[in-house]
């Protein structure tokens, strides 16, 4: 399964270290795919990064894998939930599933810095289609457990590990420093366009022949980013240069981090959200099944509905040139409040209303802050960034998923949404306030595509420049 969830920045006025883009080379390429100097950099149209060959190749690919993978999640949540008839069996499933996520994380990123991308990504996405395979296999035998189910889970964790800071720092790699933001925006456009058709399809599936053909229709889904990974021109990548072996890197990449605000605060925010906001499926299927006593179709139409909100999130921030750390902060509240409400709704037509905007909040916040933490990052320093960032995002989930299910199931569907939203909306407030604390912070730092790291300047500052 692709598990892509799937990064700029300037400095202030006062700070006088212009310098080029970091992983800026040769073979750099604009918008167009078309070489280009050094230093170049071309405000991004909605799709520019697709004109470049490689990056095509692997949006090909991905589009087929995560149609897959969302029938995956949809029919793996749902068989879960009709072999235990419990909502905190779901959230153990997803906890398993991010658990070596959490635990070995940071190690994904290590092996991401020193390895070559796309041959990493032959292993992984190879690895993640024989599990969903072995699943299929298992169900449509009928002879699934729930016992299978996690171990399946655990071990697509472990592939995920390796997967998701590979995947997330070759973007940079196919696309050079200038299209960052936009091809991470176009990836979570990708992935949640994906969610337009993997749950209706399984819906279908599950209602019409049973979930194990949405389980070997993504293991075979797999094959499309393989064959788009063995068709790109390696000699059109930017690669950047190989962290060769050596003692405590792990601690390198933390302490990177911690002495970096712009890093540092949105992987806080995101830590705090992905652990407790993004509990979808525990929530959807208690509201399907306990709040409005409905059947799989419903629960995939509320995905639908989501889906189409986290899509007009993705190509809206593609056509943002730039972005400022507030409205990363803003979407973020605005997510929590969003679920709040949905929580509370008193019928369902108000609460499947609302699971569009929910869906554009959530995919807003998360874009701005994977692709400015990615060009905020010293491309050595990249795939431990980015592994940290996603080990927060993802690697939470085995805490959230458990106490957000057992809210659930002790105190209702709609006490464990108010729960998860509510955490998000004072998370993003806390933030906010440590942000404005930091030394009389500007708060409309501009987040801009091929410039370096953000630095916090003192308003004090700000007016001796001027």
């Amino acid at each position: 399964m692709s598990t892509g969830h799937g990064a700029d920045s300037a400095p202030a006025p006062s700070t006088a270290d212009e310098t080029k883009p970091h992983d800026q080379g040769p073979h750099d390429q604009g918008p167009t795919g078309q070489d280009a100097g050094p230093g170049t950099a071309t405000k991004p149209s909605m799709f520019s990064s697709l004109k470049i060959r490689n990056y095509r190749l692997f949006a090909m690919g991905q589009a087929v894998s995560n149609t897959g993978t969302w029938m995956q999640r949809i029919a793996q949540d749902w068989l879960v939930h009709s072999l235990t008839g419990s909502s905190t069996a779901v959230g153990i499933t997803t906890a398993l599933q991010f658990l070596p996520m959490l635990l070995f994380g940071l190690y994904g990123g290590v092996i991401a810095d020193r390895c070559s991308k796309r041959k990493l990504l032959f292993v992984t996405q190879s690895t993640m289609g024989v599990i969903g395979l072995v699943l299929a296999a298992l169900t449509l035998s009928g002879n699934v457990q729930v016992a299978h189910v996690y171990a399946l889970a655990f071990a697509l964790g472990l592939a995920t590990v390796v997967d998701n800071p590979t995947r997330q720092t070759f973007v940079s790699e196919m696309v050079g420093p200038a299209q960052i933001r936009n091809a991470v925006s176009l990836n979570s456009a990708n992935f949640q366009s994906a969610r337009l058709v993997g749950p209706a399809a399984a819906g279908v599936l599950i209602s019409a022949v049973g979930g194990g053909w949405a389980f070997l229709i993504n293991g075979l889904s797999f094959g499309a980013p393989l064959i788009g990974l063995l068709l790109m021109r390696t000699s059109e990548l930017h690669t950047s240069e190989r962290v060769e072996r050596g003692k405590g890197q792990l601690r390198e990449g933390l302490r990177y981090v911690g002495g970096h605000p712009e890093l540092l605060w949105p992987i806080v925010l995101v830590g705090f959200i992905g652990t407790f906001g993004f509990n979808f499926p525990i929530w959807l299927t208690a509201f399907t099944s306990d709040v409005f006593d409905a059947g799989a179709g419903t629960y995939g139409t509320l995905n639908f509905l989501m889906a189409v909100g986290s899509v007009a999130g993705a190509l809206l921030a593609a056509r943002r040139g730039q972005s400022r750390m507030r409205l990363m902060v803003g979407a973020a509240l605005a997510f929590g409040v969003l679920e709040i409400a949905a929580a509370l709704s008193p019928s369902y037509w108000l609460f499947a209303a609302l699971m569009a905007p929910i869906g554009l909040a959530g995919l807003t916040f998360n874009v701005i802050a994977n692709s400015s933490v990615q060009l905020a990052s010293d491309p050595a320093m990249r795939g431990r960034v980015m592994s940290l960032f996603m080990m927060v995002f993802v690697g939470g989930t085995p805490i959230g998923g458990p106490i957000m299910g057992w809210i659930t199931d002790t105190w209702g569907a709609r006490t464990g949404f108010v729960a998860g939203g509510l955490i998000s909306a004072v998370a993003a407030v806390a933030v906010a306030l440590v942000l404005a604390r930091l030394a009389g912070l500007r708060p409309s730092l501009s987040l801009r595509p091929g410039r370096p790291p953000i630095r916090f300047v003192p308003r004090e500052k700000v007016r001796e420049a001027a």
